[in-house]
């Protein structure tokens, strides 16, 4: 078993006898989506892909991110960033024709965007404002599909879109609220865009990871009890790292997944299968 304090992705698979080693993603591009700093779940994928050979592109919302994203798009070698506000119309086209002018074929698509009031993510989802719901849905949810739509007909040789989910989408969680739904609303919609887009060897999923120290999340009302409480009660008794979400991301959006479509591939520390919490670990602890 590999010790979790060497990342995964700081180096290729390794070949044997010898060999060089095997770049999954070599010869490939693709779009990252969602990157706000370092701590980026999106991130964590990039740096992953990137490792393995990967050529990218990274999209940011406004001018404070672009300061951020530029850096770290230099650090793995891309020279493409890319304006793109997942509310505008005219925004998401100007982004995928700037792509297109750089490249003739896209290969795959990490969308890591999500948005909600922070101050209705606490207290109760019955509180929730239309104007919140439908702005939650339509940057949560809905930019998923309208990215597909524009990546698509650059994906001529087939191709892997990949969206973020997190267990709220299933079951309530403190605070989580609106979110859940809109996360949830994203899982359905994996799934019918892996059957509209099958025919063309397009594969969709979704990563449901487990609660992450990063700009979102923070977002959220007691997040660090809930990281705190995922750490005690799952089976392996920790956090998840950004590693081993990237390790994840490298998966389905290599050729070692071209076999799996329209799936939440859970990457939590195994929290997803607990229900009561053990004897003894009743408690989170005081620290992470």
């Amino acid at each position: 078993m590999a010790s979790i304090d060497k990342p995964l992705t700081d180096s290729a698979a390794p070949a044997a006898d010898g060999a060089a080693p095997q770049l999954l993603m070599a010869g490939k591009r693709g779009l990252i989506m969602g990157v706000a700093n370092d701590h980026s779940i999106a991130w964590g994928i990039a740096r992953a892909l990137a490792a393995h050979g990967a050529e990218l592109a990274f999209t940011y919302q406004s001018d404070s991110f672009a300061r951020r994203v530029g850096p770290l798009a230099e650090s793995v070698g891309s020279d493409i960033t890319l304006s793109c506000d997942v509310v505008s119309e005219a925004s998401i086209d100007s982004a995928f024709d700037g792509l297109s002018k750089r490249w003739d074929r896209l290969d795959f698509v990490v969308h890591a965007i999500a948005y909600s009031d922070k101050t209705e993510l606490k207290g109760r989802y019955l509180d929730t404002t239309r104007n919140n719901f439908r702005r939650t849905l339509d940057i949560s949810c809905f930019s998923f599909t309208n990215i597909a739509k524009r990546a698509a007909p650059l994906m001529s040789e087939g191709g892997s879109l990949v969206t973020l989910s997190y267990l709220g989408a299933e079951r309530v969680t403190p605070n989580y609220n609106v979110m859940g739904v809109a996360k949830a609303a994203l899982e359905a919609s994996v799934r019918y865009l892996a059957v509209d887009l099958g025919e063309n060897n397009i594969r969709v999923n979704a990563i449901s990871a487990g609660p992450m120290r990063t700009l979102a999340g923070s977002a959220i009302s007691d997040a660090r009890y809930v990281y705190r409480f995922t750490q005690t009660h799952s089976p392996l008794r920790r956090n998840v790292t950004l590693d081993e979400i990237g390790g994840a991301g490298l998966y389905l959006l290599s050729d070692l997944s071209a076999g799996v479509t329209g799936e939440v591939l859970y990457v939590d520390s195994g929290f997803n299968v607990t229900a009561i919490p053990q004897p003894g670990r009743e408690q989170a602890p005081e620290e992470a």
